[in-house]
């Protein structure tokens, strides 16, 4: 069983001072904390099984698994929440309609698998290699690009219910600017509560499976099908969320090491990125959505300035305990269409916006051809829902615009510095005046 020092005096934080991952305040206060980075995900990691049409229940369950796996594969050296990835939600929304929910968990699995792999590579051999495949402009058009493919599902959803839909994105937005700290890092959630309540009223709602959903039962298992028709071509589909769950995981654990004035933290990447992997296999074996690191709860750390272990320790026991209750994810089942619309419309384009943010954090040169290819085709692929079929086996626009990324950006720059003409990516431009923040 881990260990954590007492930090202090157990009940308080100096100013400047921070509660290390081998640290903890005392009981009441980690538990405390605990819970509150159960809230802090509770929103976000619910929403994707409740899009995807996935077990809530069983997303939860594997949620909680997931980090406590996480925390014992890193030696308990990384906090972290492995909550649902909304990168997996195009692919398993086009996988489930084509092949069925089976195939949808076969390519999760796959995915964890991939992640593991890479995860050992990057143990032994470090970052590199990964840094030269996926340069800023490539990985910031792969984590855009799966944002926007799904626009189209959150228009679907929103015109359901316009009004709703509109209060319910309305409310996010506001709670995002109006509240500082944690509830606003939390608006996406808050935002949804208003427009379930808008919806209650309106007559929209539908609470006959909550009423006779049990309070304490197991969730609802599904099992992987590698075998079914149309399983190896769902399979390809989920391929680039591999290179989104390196971006996250690999973001998180230099987040960590860069909060935490601690460069060491760097050396639990390769751990973390194989304790991903294996949690999102296990999720996807027995019908939970894939996980991923969450900026909701790197958020919560850098308000409490807590980062101890043991506060991920019970959140992940709290999100297996209330995984047990059939009631709570009969509740979030019913969170009608508009209410999704509204929260959907802001959470895609979000998840775009995280893609422009890594061209915006390192300086990407779109003066250059090669840059300016490699994200405008990848894009406008993503968008438009490109697809190639050769019999039975398709490839959707998330593999497509993610191989066109990678092909334009790699063999562009080839050619570009073979030929000496100046396309090519020549690194960061440099900066020019303020970066960030408000303007003085």
């Amino acid at each position: 069983m881990p260990t954590w020092k007492l930090h202090g005096n157990g009940r308080t934080v100096a100013p400047g001072a921070v509660v290390k991952p081998d640290e903890r305040l005392n009981w009441p206060g980690t538990i405390a904390i605990g819970a509150q980075h159960v809230v802090a995900m509770f929103g976000a990691t619910f929403l994707v099984p409740t899009i995807t049409g996935f077990p809530v229940s069983t997303t939860l369950l594997f949620s909680g698994i997931g980090t406590l796996l996480f925390l014992l594969v890193t030696k308990n050296k990384l906090p972290s929440y492995l909550g649902s990835s909304f990168a997996f939600i195009a692919p398993v929304t086009a996988a489930t309609a084509t092949a069925g929910m089976g195939s949808a968990l076969a390519g999760i699995v796959a995915v964890g698998i991939l992640l593991a792999l890479v995860g050992v590579i990057v143990q032994v051999s470090g970052l590199g290699w990964i840094d030269k495949l996926m340069p800023p402009v490539v990985a910031g058009s792969i984590v855009a690009l799966i944002g926007f493919n799904l626009a189209p599902a959150a228009w679907n959803n929103f015109q359901q219910a316009p009004l709703v839909a509109s209060i319910t994105l309305g409310s996010i937005i506001l709670f995002s600017v109006l509240f500082r700290g944690f509830l606003g890092r939390i608006s996406i959630f808050l935002g949804v509560l208003v427009g379930y309540v808008v919806a209650a009223v309106a007559g929209e709602l539908d609470f006959s499976a909550v009423a006779d959903a049990d309070w304490i039962g197991l969730p609802t298992f599904h099992i992987a099908d590698f075998t079914a028709p149309g399983t190896w071509s769902a399979i390809a589909m989920f391929l680039p969320v591999v290179l989104v769950l390196i971006a996250e995981n690999v973001g998180h654990v230099r987040g960590v090491a860069t909060m935490t004035e601690d460069p060491s933290v760097n050396k639990t990447t390769g751990r973390a990125l194989i304790a991903d992997g294996v949690s999102t296999t296990v999720a996807g074996l027995f019908g939970g959505s894939g996980t991923t690191t969450y900026g909701e709860n790197i958020g919560v750390m850098a308000a409490t300035r807590v980062y101890s272990t043991a506060a991920y320790w019970v959140a992940g026991i709290v999100a297996v305990l209330l995984s047990l209750s059939p009631k709570i994810g009969a509740i979030f089942n019913s969170i009608p269409g508009g209410v999704l619309g509204g929260a959907t419309t802001a959470l895609y384009g979000l998840i775009g916006i995280i893609g422009i943010k890594i061209w915006v954090d390192n300086r990407v040169d779109f003066s250059r051809p090669v840059n300016q290819y490699t994200a405008a085709v990848a894009l406008v692929m993503a968008v438009a829902g490109f697809t190639m079929s050769w019999g039975a086996f398709e490839l959707g626009a998330i593999v497509l615009a993610s191989a066109a990324a990678l092909v334009i950006y790699h063999l562009g720059n080839a050619v570009a510095r073979a030929r000496k003409t100046g396309a090519d990516d020549g690194g960061p431009i440099p900066a020019v005046g303020q970066l960030g923040g408000d303007p003085q």
